[in-house]
């Protein structure tokens, strides 16, 4: 029985000790903060519970990606909520409001009844999304169909050159990106492989969970208990050991060692090549995966609802002002912020009525963060609370505009910085997502899960892509190179 150590109990982390876990490694899980999950984690306020990261999920129906790992992680009983099979997403440009309905042929007949012009162009879009989805054997779970032609070909072409070469409608271009958001896509910058595998997501079927994606990581934890494996909580890892040739263990802040056979870590990669001095791991990768771009970070105000006020919301809905492009949302000024936000309900119950709690997303740099980058949870000061105040203001004023009696149905609200999000994830900057991908640099974005120090591994969102089914793809692509490619 090998022995296998964890950093981080997020959903790459939990996931990774469930497969290696029933595999037969004796798992331990580390995670520095007070509960485990990650961005799988809820928050409770007032009675009110509230969702951080995970805020709905898709291809959930039986038969379907994430339905398949779900069952192959034996957690396929957690209850989710189906969206609206006719607007999963709306998105709205300026005062015009643009339904995404599921399934290939819906969506296509959608949009065309928006650009009857367009329709040739959109059922390219369509066939051209779908192809690349099928080309990964990560994505479709088999090596039958990949075509490693195609997955190379549109990791190397920009989300934008590939809609602009398919659509010629520039507002249509700005509709089928309107949700953005969901991976800080950059112009130029961030591949269509991206977009595509996030698009075919989230058409096939979209859901929320009921009572919060905390579910999911307790029914993980359970599972990695029941075949023998284990969460410590407020146990940080400071240090990856090594004997010169292979790692030994993993020693923790208050001094406890944690002797292992392999080491796999689930946070940032520069938090992890941090941890370890190993001559192995040599300078000019450090220097790479330092200078990696991450995304941008996120402003959230967590909506807590008068009682029985506030119609239950069974979209997401993506706004941007007149005149402003998705595209252009991260390049802000004082002045003009939000240039776009993202508006979820919580799904406390199957098929609620009315909704007991909201989020707003909107995109916000970490430079904002300057005045307060040392100073730790509940001691930012008096000028602190009064910029997330006055930025909640904003947003919720916004949002306002497309609902127009949201503010008379709140009862409180609480907010995040990107700040917040580095605290409470590690993540550098507070990045929303990670390592960011980027044409320009090529192959060299990309995070290998096998480090040079023999059993050192990374998991995670960096590895492969974040969201629910970026993360278990990086977590199969980790353990496919313990376990065996086609064996597991």
């Amino acid at each position: 029985m090998k022995r296998c150590v964890i950093i981080g109990s997020g959903l790459g982390g939990l996931s990774t000790g469930v497969i290696l876990a029933r595999e037969g490694y004796d798992v331990t899980i580390l995670e520095q903060g007070m509960q485990p999950g990650g961005c799988l984690q809820c928050f409770t306020r007032r009675g009110i519970k509230f969702e951080t990261g995970m805020h709905f999920i898709g291809s959930a129906k039986p038969g379907q990606t994430l339905h398949r790992l779900l069952r192959y992680l034996e957690i396929d009983d957690v209850g989710l909520s189906e969206l609206d099979r006719q607007a999963y997403d709306i998105v709205r440009l300026g005062d015009d409001e643009f339904r995404f309905p599921n399934g290939a042929e819906a969506f296509i007949e959608q949009m065309s009844s928006y650009f009857p012009h367009e329709k040739d162009g959109i059922a390219a879009y369509i066939a051209c999304v779908q192809r690349v989805a099928n080309a990964s054997s990560l994505h479709t779970l088999s090596l039958d169909n990949a075509d490693s032609a195609i997955s190379t070909a549109y990791q190397l072409r920009s989300i934008n050159e590939v809609i602009d070469s398919l659509i010629s409608d520039t507002l249509l271009r700005d509709v089928l990106i309107g949700n953005l958001p969901l991976y800080a896509a950059r112009k130029d910058k961030t591949p269509f492989s991206t977009h595509a595998f996030i698009a075919d997501f989230y058409n096939q079927s979209s859901f929320r969970v009921i009572g919060g994606s905390d579910h999911i990581g307790v029914a993980l934890q359970r599972k990695l208990e029941h075949h023998g494996g284990r969460v410590l909580t407020s146990a940080k890892a400071v240090k990856i050991h090594s004997d010169g040739i292979h790692v030994v263990g993993v020693s923790t802040a208050d001094e406890r060692f944690f002797p292992a056979d392999i080491v796999v870590s689930a946070i940032h990669p520069v938090s992890t090549l941090a941890m370890t001095d190993s001559p192995l791991i040599r300078p000019a990768f450090r220097r790479r995966m330092n200078s990696l771009p991450n995304t941008v970070g996120i402003f959230s105000v967590y909506l807590d609802f008068k009682e029985n006020s506030k119609p239950y919301f069974n979209s997401n809905y993506y706004a941007y002002p007149a005149g402003i492009s998705p595209w252009d949302s991260e390049d802000y000024t004082t002045s003009d912020w939000p240039r776009g936000y993202l508006y979820m309900d919580f799904c406390h119950e199957p098929r609620p009525r009315y909704a007991r709690a909201g989020i707003i997303l909107s995109y916000m740099r970490f430079d904002e963060m300057t005045p307060w980058l040392h100073t730790t949870v509940g001691h930012r000061g008096d000028e602190y609370e009064r910029f997330k105040r006055e930025h909640a203001e904003r947003l919720i004023d916004s949002v306002g505009h497309a609902f127009p009696g949201l503010r008379n149905s709140i009862r409180h609200y609480y907010t995040s910085t990107p700040l917040t999000y580095r605290d409470y994830t590690g993540t550098p900057a507070g990045s929303a997502y990670g390592i960011a991908k980027d044409i320009s640099l090529s192959v060299a974005c990309h995070v290998p899960q096998r480090t040079k120090l023999p059993g050192l591994y990374l998991t995670g969102q960096n590895i492969n892509s974040h969201g629910i089914l970026g993360v278990l793809v990086g977590t199969v692509v980790t353990c496919s190179d313990l376990l065996g490619t086609e064996y597991l």
